[in-house]
């Protein structure tokens, strides 16, 4: 299970790169537009990286210690996800109304496809719930 989590926590980061750079590249902060905060965005990546290399740690090294330290990580990153998901929401919607009136400033945010959105949360989920899991020693090799 922890290969498992391991697994679905890398593709997680790799839609979570994905939607940074896409941010990034639109303008992301500079622009002065951007619905997500700049330390969300950071603290949930700083978060989830080092909370990722816990992991790998963990997996090398079968401490507990470090197991119990990744999820006490995704919880704060988890928290930030879902507010900047609650802050996404709104942008998405006004994106076809924006798209009709022939609006030029849409926030950088509003460029991040729908479909890597769902996937990054899904992933997001079952990596903490596989995290847990490990940590309780549940379905452990």
């Amino acid at each position: 299970m922890d290969i498992a989590a391991l697994i679905t926590w890398v593709i997680t980061a790799l839609g979570g790169f994905y939607m940074l750079g896409t941010w990034l590249a639109r303008g992301g902060a500079k622009a002065g537009n951007s619905r997500l905060p700049v330390p969300v965005i950071f603290g949930h990546f700083a978060l989830a990286a080092v909370g990722l290399v816990a992991w790998i740690i963990y997996v090398i090294t079968d401490k507990d210690a470090l197991a119990w330290t990744a999820f006490g990580l995704l919880v704060p990153v988890a928290l930030l996800g879902f507010a900047m998901l609650a802050r996404w929401i709104p942008v998405y919607r006004a994106r076809s109304a924006a798209a009709a009136a022939g609006q030029q400033s849409e926030p950088a945010e509003r460029y991040f496809p729908v479909p890597v959105v769902a996937g990054h949360g899904l992933f997001a989920v079952v990596t903490v719930v596989l995290v847990l899991l490990t940590a309780l020693g549940i379905g452990g090799s």
